[in-house]
């Protein structure tokens, strides 16, 4: 590996601080307790590791192969297609659970699950810490926080809320800082009383290391782009520097039109859909104006793989891991553009996944992005030393667009009420957590629903309460399996507050039958965050020119690429503390 000066010094300090080995040294094809035996591995000294958040398994088959009823039935993904025959295609690769971007994406970067990594949902709860000094951007409210007094219990908000200013592109960072951890405005962060108070930052919001805290540690140069500035918690424990240039334009910001930006065949200056460009406008909002967003993600790595910075103003090394999210095919598979006329509708024509022309739009923009990546590793001849990896971070559910079922109050609707307002309304939720709060960020809840009880309630007496309301007849919250006790622990740590009890952990998780998600929304025909196949069931590609094409059907998971990476660098797996933990295996047929 071509890591930068002092990669053995690096080595000696971070064995020594963490008691784990790894690599003998630069190029070296074994470490410790772990040699190689695919011979096809030697030489990486580069992965790029990709996410296409919402990209199923099915997707990538019926893309590769063609589907009648999409592009005249012919092929729509040529350069990741021409991947698989130097590829391990994993047929059976799923995500985490709950299948959330935050746990997707640490379950990519740990190798660990929320038991290990701590990380549930964007939103969700810690009885261990407190509220923050300033109300979020979202509506977190400020609370009190007593130095190393007994714990109060907060929601926790790691997503746009936490930005200096989430209508801005850069987060409200200063003049010529263009997004990423100065973003973050630290009065914004839940406060940790165990430790005087000060703000939990996201990259210490996780509780084990991640990919690029081992490859910082050895001497690698890194570098991720991600939606939020607080995805800055794929750095892992410390002070926030184990990515060395990380770049993350807020997805929530308002949609502003992009000079110089050219997404495929859209100019983004202006931005090529009007309709969904006013202040109550994100990026989301729009198929078209989604894609120049990734572009500007796109640049980033493109700029990284001819040496320079993510945004090419200075040179750099090539990082040794780096990557980025796509969130145009989620957005694909889910929006309903009403401010088109007439309506346009992304999503899926039938079970099988034949994609609506919104989503294959959406593919076919991710392929040609995938395709001047490739075109830069071969013009920079780093193609045989990359391994590309290519997966997502959560599917979406249900493919069946027919079957979608969100909360409604229009009469003969099945579905009326949630969970978490069934509890709500008997008194037995932190008001943090209410759906009842007027100005709060509301329960977690999209396809499943994440419940953490007040004192007021045992879990027992909500769940029958659950039980009673939501009878598997006349079933208004739609709910299909309740987890809590042993069920929870089959999961999770138990709930509870130390050393008992992870302070984390719900006390209820419910899943909902398939298709029903809890929200109000009428922008949307699919979500993701539960359990179903549909949610957790991802494309995984992972390819270099020395691999030998082949199809895997065994089942993975998310888990394995972040040990798969640091073995296919030389580094010791087992150098990730999720890893040790969880005894996550790299992937299988590769070494």
């Amino acid at each position: 590996m071509n890591f930068r000066n002092g990669f053995f010094a690096s080595i000696v300090v971070f064995a020594l601080m963490s008691a784990l080995p790894l690599a003998a040294g630069a190029g070296s094809q074994q470490s410790s307790g772990s040699k190689r035996n695919h011979k096809s591995l030697a030489g990486i000294q580069h992965v790029l590791l990709l996410s296409i958040d919402g990209m199923h398994a099915v997707d990538f088959i019926n893309c590769v192969n063609g589907i009648s009823g999409a592009n005249g039935g012919l092929p729509f993904c040529p350069n990741m297609a021409g991947l698989k025959p130097n590829g391990i295609d994993y047929l059976f690769a799923y995500t985490s659970e709950p299948s959330d971007s935050f746990p997707g994406l640490m379950a990519l970067m740990t190798g660990g699950s929320p038991r290990s990594v701590g990380a549930f949902y964007d939103d969700a709860y810690d009885r261990s810490l407190a509220p923050p000094e300033k109300t979020t951007g979202d509506g977190l409210a400020a609370g009190p926080c007593v130095p190393y007094g007994a714990p109060s219990g907060t929601t926790t908000e790691y997503d746009e809320g936490i930005d200096i200013n989430q209508t801005k592109l850069n987060g409200g960072a200063p003049a010529g800082i263009d997004g990423g951890i100065q973003s973050i405005d630290p009065k914004r962060l839940e406060r940790d009383p165990a430790q005087g108070c000060a703000p939990v930052y996201p990259w210490n919001f996780v509780r084990t290391n991640t990919i690029f805290g081992v490859v910082h540690a050895a001497g690698g140069y890194t570098a991720w782009s991600d939606k939020h500035p607080s995805y800055s918690s794929v750095s892992g424990p410390g002070n926030g520097t184990n990515i060395d240039d990380y770049y993350s334009p807020e997805i929530n910001s308002i949609p502003v039109n992009l000079p110089g930006v050219k997404a495929g065949l859209l100019n983004c200056s202006p931005l090529p859909d009007q309709t969904a460009k006013t202040s109550s406008n994100t990026w989301t909002d729009s198929f078209q104006n989604i894609q120049c967003y990734d572009t500007l993600k796109v640049n980033a790595i493109l700029n990284e793989i001819n040496g320079k910075t993510h945004n090419g103003s200075g040179t750099a090394p090539v990082p040794a891991v780096f990557g980025m999210n796509f969130q145009t095919v989620s957005v694909g598979q889910k929006l309903i553009e009403k401010t088109l006329t007439p309506t346009v509708t992304g999503g899926y024509l039938d079970a099988q996944g034949t994609p609506t022309q919104s989503l294959l739009n959406a593919i076919e923009f991710v392929d040609l992005s995938v395709g001047n990546m490739i075109e830069a590793l071969k013009t920079n001849g780093l193609l045989s030393s990359t391994l590309i990896v290519i997966t997502a971070k959560h599917g979406q559910s249900p493919i069946d667009s027919s079957r979608y079922l969100g909360i409604s109050n229009s009469p003969g609707d099945p579905i009326t009420t949630s969970p978490a307002t069934i509890a709500a309304n008997a008194g037995c939720l932190p008001y943090s957590e209410s759906p009842l709060n007027p100005t709060g960020l509301g329960p977690t809840e999209d396809d499943v629903s994440l419940v953490w009880l007040s004192t007021n309630c045992t879990t027992e007496s909500v769940v029958e309460m659950l039980e009673t309301q939501s009878p598997s007849t006349n079933n208004i919250a739609g709910i299909g399996e309740i987890f809590w006790g042993a069920g929870m622990t089959q999961l999770y740590n138990a709930p509870g507050l130390p050393p008992t009890g992870d302070p984390r952990t719900p006390d209820i998780l419910v899943t909902p039958h398939i298709g029903v998600t809890y929200s109000g929304s009428t922008k949307k025909l699919a979500e993701h965050g539960g359990f179903a196949h549909d949610d957790t069931n991802v494309m995984m590609l992972v390819s270099n020119p020395s691999i030998s094409g082949s199809t895997v059907t065994i089942p993975v998971t998310t888990m394995q690429v972040a040990p798969t990476i640091l073995q296919a660098l030389g580094l010791n797996p087992s150098a990730l503390q999720s890893v040790q933990q969880e005894g996550t295996q790299t992937l299988p047929q590769l070494f």
